[in-house]
């Protein structure tokens, strides 16, 4: 029989949207300044890679926002709009799928709005903000995308003639003659036309009255601040990024009282586009809006290692504690987070192999404890269910997302054989601005992970390195082997099998960690 703990951490939900926000609120758990930092008004780009809980802190600001009175407006990108697919079919012209877009994102906040107006109508005054949201919907049909295009008409034209005259004599018993002619003439015309485009084509928008509808609805707040919370911004197709943004910086930025939160992952990101006249469409991070909170530099603990320990054994306490509710069994389990965590672990070197297993990825975590306590059933979870399920995990989701890019994946194997096989160690240095594409499709795959960035030298000034970290379930198999790794980062001294397991900020030290990825490059010619 399954213990009663192990049923409730089988009932974790593994992504924060497959839970109602209460739930999401009672679970959450904050991490060093992240919340502080995300409460301020400036406008504001969340970065962090899949899983590292950007919709959970979404949330959490916009209960906060809502208990202190303010409107707030939560968009998950990846709903909007009844036929999404339109915004991803390249054969539909781009001015008509940006234009779709940016209606449909309008809409969903309109909707939202109107909703945030009803439940408010004792204490804000619906014959100010009817009106005013109804002008907003007007300024919807108003945006428009326009692309200018070249057409050219072609029409060709062919005359032909020709004449031809005949004389016959003929000489017999009775002599004959005849004489003959003809004329013939021909003509026809044909037309042809093209449409044709030179250069690069040049798009604007359209959208001049919904800035002043927004500032309409904000008056009617009473002085509350008008926060709109937008999720999932990766979602949407790349080149279409900068349209919606453009829609953003120009409708919401002007507008004093609104407050604008994007949670995006860097990779898949395109947030502006240069225009040749030094004009941009879109926002220009840092000016615009600032992007200095990422969930991946949050969430790295190697530097601290007792952090880490108390983020994840909160994290989990808090899950399984609200997960054993929902199912009738808080009464079978502690409230209490030291006691949860000890009944939870055969022993305290299990939990620290369940946080080391995370890589600083919340939703790993989740997915990693619950494949443990299937193998565990009705015991305690030891260091062995943690490895299992480790593997488990990044075998049926991370290696095989990899494996659908022949070079991600011929890379990531060459790092493993160089990093682990060769060094003995579990990270590598990679010269800042090296990064190439594979070894972004790898970090977004959460098998690299990013532990410091910007090491320098005095030796070298101007050359900075960044620390990347192989995921745990890239040598979990060789663990307990004479193949695995010995630590961290191996010392300058080849001779010696010293290792540290903190980066430093001085790279002298671990230079035989430089990884060269040209090595690997000039194996493939055509990358």
């Amino acid at each position: 029989m399954t213990s009663a703990i192990n049923q409730a951490i089988l009932r974790l939900p593994k992504r924060a949207e497959s839970s109602a926000r209460p739930k999401l609120i009672q679970t959450f758990v904050d991490v060093g300044p992240l919340f502080s930092l995300l409460s301020g008004i400036d406008h504001q780009i969340l970065y962090g890679r899949r899983g590292t809980g950007k919709t959970h802190v979404l949330n959490y600001l916009a209960d906060s926002k809502e208990k202190e009175g303010d409107a707030v407006v939560v968009t998950d990108l990846r709903n909007i709009g009844s036929s999404a697919g339109l915004y991803a079919d390249a054969t539909v012209p781009l001015p008509e799928r940006a234009t779709r877009l940016l209606v449909d994102a309008l809409l969903s906040i309109h909707s939202s709005l109107y909703e945030f107006f009803l439940d408010r109508a004792e204490e804000l005054d619906l014959s100010q903000s009817g009106p005013a949201l109804d002008r907003l919907a007007d300024a919807i049909t108003e945006v428009k995308v326009v692309g200018s295009v070249e057409t050219s008409k072609t029409i060709s034209r062919s005359r032909s003639q020709s004449s031809d005259t005949r004389f016959q004599l003929d000489i017999a018993e009775k002599p004959s003659a005849k004489l003959a002619s003809s004329d013939n003439l021909s003509e026809s015309q044909s037309g042809k036309e093209t449409t044709s485009r030179s250069g690069k084509e040049q798009l604007y928008v359209n959208f001049g009255a919904t800035s002043s509808a927004f500032r309409e609805i904000v008056s009617c707040l009473n002085g509350k601040q008008l926060w709109v919370l937008l999720d999932e911004w990766s979602s949407i197709p790349i080149e279409l990024q900068p349209y919606l943004a453009d829609l953003i910086r120009r409708s919401l930025f002007p507008a004093y009282g609104i407050t604008v939160k994007i949670a995006a992952i860097e990779h898949r990101s395109n947030f502006m586009i240069y225009k040749e006249n030094g004009d941009y469409t879109g926002i220009e991070t840092g000016a615009d809006a600032s992007a200095d909170v990422n969930l991946d530099d949050f969430m790295v603990f190697d530097n601290d290692s007792h952090r880490s320990q108390v983020f994840f054994q909160e994290l989990l306490a808090q899950h399984i504690i609200a997960a054993a509710k929902d199912i009738g069994l808080e009464a079978e389990i502690p409230n209490k987070t030291q006691e949860l965590i000890r009944q939870s672990f055969t022993e305290k070197r299990a939990v620290e192999e369940f946080v080391r297993a995370c890589e600083g990825v919340p939703r790993d975590g989740i997915n990693i404890i619950s494949l443990a306590a299937q193998k565990a059933i009705d015991s305690a979870i030891s260091v062995n269910d943690i490895r299992a399920a480790a593997n488990n995990w990044y075998q049926r989701d991370k290696e095989k997302a990899v494996s659908s890019n022949i070079i991600a994946r011929d890379l990531l194997h060459w790092i493993i054989d160089q990093v682990i096989g060769q060094r003995k160690a579990r990270a590598f240095l990679l010269q800042t601005g090296e990064e190439s594409e594979i070894i972004e499709a790898l970090y977004d795959s959460r098998v690299l992970h990013i532990l410091k960035r910007g090491i320098s030298s005095h030796d070298q000034p101007g050359v900075r390195y960044d620390v990347y970290k192989l995921d745990y379930g890239c040598y979990v198999n060789l663990l307990s082997t004479s193949k695995a790794p010995q630590g961290l980062l191996p010392l300058e001294d080849s001779s010696s099998d010293e290792f540290i397991d903190v980066p430093p900020d001085d790279y002298r030290s671990i230079r035989r960690a430089i990884l060269k990825l040209d090595e690997f490059l000039g194996t493939r010619p055509n990358i």
